[in-house]
């Protein structure tokens, strides 16, 4: 499968929160304290044009089929989190999310994080080996507080 990562533009939105809320209905995902409740959802170009932040989405055939950002994790100096990683079953194990999470961690460090944080669910288990395949280590908890409480998988990469 051929793809082409690119930085958000604004006419991605509601296909990006298309592909977000497929994956999270697929994973049980679609309740309160997950990214289902994310108030901006619907207009991610604009949350992620912010300093220390950046959206990619990733195209297979002209459809949009994941994407993935970074953007500053509040309370913690030096680290980033890596936010709104998902992509559909067709766009799954094509190379196309370790090309777009080097691309992110490459931008995270050229911005002067020294860390990388994420939180998913434990039951997106791909997801979770492809973390721990790329460096990212489990932590017991939170680093801290954030308004996705009902994640239960967390991790932390040094840059």
């Amino acid at each position: 499968m051929n793809y082409l990562i690119r930085t958000i533009e604004e006419k991605d939105n509601a296909a990006v929160e298309a592909v977000i809320r497929a994956c999270l209905i697929e994973f049980g995902g679609n309740r309160e304290g997950l990214a289902w409740c994310d108030a901006d959802l619907g207009r991610l170009s604009r949350v992620y044009c912010r300093p220390g932040s950046r959206y990619w989405v990733v195209e297979a055939g002209g459809t949009l089929a994941g994407g993935g950002g970074i953007g500053p994790l509040p309370g913690a100096d030096g680290v980033c989190e890596l936010q709104k990683m998902y992509f559909l079953p067709a766009a799954r194990g094509t190379g196309a999310a370790q090309a777009l999470l080097m691309l992110a961690l490459a931008f995270a460090k050229e911005e002067g994080y020294t860390q990388c944080y994420l939180e998913t669910l434990q039951n997106m288990t791909a997801a979770n080996k492809f973390y721990l395949k790329h460096g990212f280590a489990p932590l017991s908890a939170p680093l801290l507080p954030t308004e996705h409480y009902a994640c239960d998988a967390w991790y932390l990469k040094k840059l």
